[in-house]
């Protein structure tokens, strides 16, 4: 393409490329719209990048007359290789959104009505925001919740679920959500249950956005059929983002030991060890399943669940040193709960043979965390008389027992 000089108040202030739809904004600067809403609305931005004045609004006004120059500049310069890109379409307001909802009540025109909410939800993250101050928030929940008892999949549930999951709901509406329809989590964990797989997938995602804000009274309240749909989704593998999900969704319920019991009961701890196994697993789903098996080892159930687990012991200690210092770190805490609270003859005996504590005598020599060190140090110092056959503890370790 023949080089071309464009002039510069063609080009956006945040991305430096041509406007598409040029907006002004409250400051009088004009911004092209994509780059100005995922400032305002994603980031959360309130001022002005250019001046950095307070915006009064979030309201963008299409600068029409700058579109049509740079429409026709590109068309005169065509030849050079530039292209002249369409007319965009004006963004949906919310009378047009709310006209949409309310057709959707009937049940002959709901798959019509999903349709056009999932096509502007995709658009823009303004469409999101107006779709959520329109009220489609709590009418795709109704969807949901209405067709959830029923058996087999529902597609109207399904289209819900999807667009529900990439309205990216806001903190205020996602509590806004949870107050209004207080059942929507029951039925999301319904969902967890019965649903398809992509379905799930959307479910588990949705509520791990909403126990983010939570009451801890709620969270504790949840009982033992809850998580062991969560631990479901675990064990199915539905997809990467399911799991993280999943995985999340346990880290912030198992602070509190009643949930840890729940999530041992609920057959966590061997589903954790057998994704530890595979090979395939990413570094941050490793880093997640070490957070979780680690407070799942706070609890004596959670610990004898490890130590059942006949590669229970071994697969946290070839994790130490081989993923990330947050694996190390979480390993060797694991290891320190068992061998604090467990620790007969085998369980040290077993430690010895598959690597533990050469891992534990590793970890004195390389660049790790203080507080991962001194664990490591603290248990070869306790066991120091089980383990003297092995000859990679140091002599100031072994000397700190009398021998016997």
């Amino acid at each position: 393409m023949e080089e071309v000089d464009v002039p510069s108040y063609f080009l956006c202030p945040i991305s430096l490329e041509i406007m598409k739809d040029p907006v002004t904004v409250s400051s009088g600067i004009t911004y092209d719209r994509e780059p100005i809403e995922k400032w305002i609305f994603s980031s959360k931005n309130h001022t002005c990048p250019l001046t950095k004045q307070p915006l009064s609004d979030s309201d963008l006004t299409p600068n029409h007359t700058l579109r049509r120059l740079i429409q026709a500049w590109c068309a005169l310069n065509s030849s050079k290789g530039i292209e002249r890109f369409p007319t965009p379409k004006p963004p949906v307001d919310k009378a047009q959104i709310v006209k949409i909802l309310n057709e959707g009540k009937t049940l002959q025109h709901q798959m019509r009505c999903l349709r056009s909410l999932r096509s502007i939800a995709i658009e823009s993250e303004r469409n999101r925001r107006c779709l959520e101050s329109a009220g489609a928030v709590e009418f795709l929940a109704s969807i949901v919740t209405n067709q959830s008892s029923s058996s087999g999949s529902d597609s109207a549930s399904d289209e819900a679920l999807y667009i529900l999951y990439h309205l990216q709901i806001s903190e205020a509406g996602l509590k806004n959500l949870m107050s209004k329809n207080g059942d929507f989590i029951q039925t999301l964990m319904r969902v967890l249950q019965d649903g398809s797989y992509p379905s799930r997938a959307y479910a588990s995602l949705l509520l791990k956005s909403m126990f983010e804000y939570a009451d801890p009274m709620y969270l504790m309240s949840l009982r033992l059929e809850h998580f062991v749909q969560i631990v479901n989704v675990l064990r199915d593998q539905i997809s990467q983002q399911a799991s993280k999900a999943s995985l999340q969704i346990m880290i912030d319920l198992c602070p509190w030991s009643r949930n840890r019991v729940k999530a041992v009961e609920a057959g966590a701890v061997s589903v954790l060890i057998e994704i530890l196994l595979e090979t395939t697993t990413e570094k941050r789903v490793c880093e997640m399943l070490l957070v979780v098996l680690n407070l799942l080892c706070g609890c004596a159930e959670g610990r004898a669940e490890l130590l059942k687990h006949g590669a229970g012991i071994a697969v946290v200690s070839k994790k130490i040193l081989r993923v990330s210092h947050v694996a190390s770190d979480r390993g060797v805490r694991i290891l320190s709960s068992i061998s604090r609270f467990t620790a007969t003859s085998s369980v040290l005996q077993e430690m010895m043979q598959v690597g533990a504590v050469s891992k534990l005598c590793l970890l004195l020599q390389v660049d790790c965390s203080l507080k991962t060190r001194e664990k490591a140090e603290e248990m070869l110092r306790l066991h120091s008389r089980s383990w003297k056959n092995s000859s990679c503890i140091p002599v100031h370790l072994l000397s700190s027992y009398p021998s016997s």
